[in-house]
C-alpha cells in the first residue's frame, strides 16, 4: 500500500495554499491524500457543565476547518483518496508522528505582509528539522508555487549524503514532465600573492571538481529516469546563497538533510534553513540518514 501524502492544516491563509499543492502532488503522484489538523480545544477548554448543552468553541473551530478542508481537496480533484483527521497534539508532534508513516508532509509558510520572505512559522520550521520522511513547504511566489516554471532544482551535497535528496528531484521531475537541473556550489580560496593567471586555474579545478561529484550522484540516479532531462550545473560561491538564485525560476528546490542518531533538536544545516526562508519557490528537505 502506497504511504499517503500527508499535509497539515490550520485554517490560516498559508495552509490552505499547503493543502491545494499537496492535491495536486497527491494527484499527480497517485498517492493518498491524508488531512491533518492538530487541536488541544480539550485541554485548555475541558469539560462543560453537565446542565448545558452548548458545544466547546475550539471543538466546532476543530471541525470546521478539518471537515471544510476535506471538502475543499475532494472538490479540486473528484477522484484522490482523501482522508481527514483531528489530533488531539501539538501541531508539531503531530505532524512528526504522521511523518514516520506518509511518503511526505506538506506545510504552509505563514509569512504575512512586506517582510514574508523571511518569516516562517515555527510548527514548518521544526517539522522540515526533525521529520522522518521529505517535508515540502510551500514558499514563494505564485508561478512557482503553481507549478508554471516546469523546472526541478536539487542541491548536490557530499556525495554520500545527497543520493537520497536526488533521487527525490528525479521521481519529482520525472511526475511533473519537466528538468532537472543538479547545482553544486564551490567556492575557491584565495591568496593575496596569487597571480590572476593562478587564480583562474584554481577556480577551473574547482569547478571541475564540483562537476565531478555531481557526475558520481547523478550516474546511478538518473539511470532509473531516463526521461527526466538533467542540467548540472557547478556555481561559484557559498551554497545557502547560490541555490537562492536557480529557485526563482523553479516549482521545488530539494535539499538534503542528514538525520543524526541519538541529536536533538533541529537537524537542519545553513543551506535549508536560509532556503525555507528566502526561496522563491516550495522547498523540500530530504532526511539522509
Amino acid at each position: 500500500m502506497e504511504r499517503p501524502l500527508v499535509v497539515g492544516v490550520d485554517g490560516s491563509d498559508g495552509s490552505l495554499t499547503a493543502l491545494d499543492w499537496a492535491v495536486e502532488e497527491a494527484t499527480r503522484r497517485r498517492l493518498p491524500l491524508r488531512i491533518v489538523h492538530a487541536s488541544l480545544w480539550e485541554r485548555y477548554e475541558g469539560a462543560l457543565p453537565s446542565f448545558t448543552t452548548q458545544r466547546p468553541a475550539g471543538e466546532i473551530e476543530a471541525q470546521h476547518i478539518i471537515a471544510s478542508s476535506e471538502q475543499r481537496a475532494r472538490q479540486l480533484s473528484a477522484d484522490l483518496q482523501v482522508s481527514a483527521v483531528t489530533v488531539a497534539d501539538e501541531a508539531v508532534n503531530a505532524l512528526i508522528e504522521e511523518s514516520q508513516a506518509a511518503s511526505a508532509v506538506v506545510c504552509g509558510s505563514s509569512g504575512r505582509g512586506m517582510v514574508k520572505e523571511h518569516l516562517l512559522g515555527s510548527v514548518s520550521l521544526a517539522v522540515a528539522g526533525r521529520a522522518h520522511c521529505p517535508v515540502v513547504v510551500t514558499r514563494g511566489e505564485q508561478r512557482n508555487i503553481r507549478g508554471m516554471s516546469h523546472r526541478v532544482v536539487v542541491g548536490v551535497g557530499e556525495a554520500d549524503e545527497a543520493a537520497t535528496a536526488v533521487r527525490f528531484a528525479l521521481r519529482e521531475a520525472e511526475a511533473r514532465g519537466c528538468e532537472l537541473v543538479a547545482v553544486r556550489a564551490w567556492r575557491s580560496p584565495q591568496h593575496p600573492t596569487d597571480s590572476l593567471g593562478a587564480l583562474d586555474s584554481g577556480a577551473r579545478t574547482y569547478g571541475d571538481q564540483a562537476l565531478g561529484v555531481l557526475e558520481e550522484v547523478l550516474e546511478a540516479a538518473t539511470a532509473a529516469h531516463p526521461a527526466v532531462p538533467v542540467r548540472r550545473a557547478s556555481l561559484e560561491g557559498p551554497a545557502h546563497r547560490v541555490l537562492l538564485g536557480p529557485s526563482v525560476e523553479a516549482d521545488l528546490l530539494v535539499l538534503g538533510a542528514v538525520r543524526r542518531q541519538g541529536q536533538v533538536g533541529l537537524q537542519l544545516g545553513r543551506v535549508s534553513h536560509t532556503a525555507l526562508h528566502q526561496a522563491a519557490c516550495p522547498v523540500a528537505v530530504v532526511p539522509h540518514r
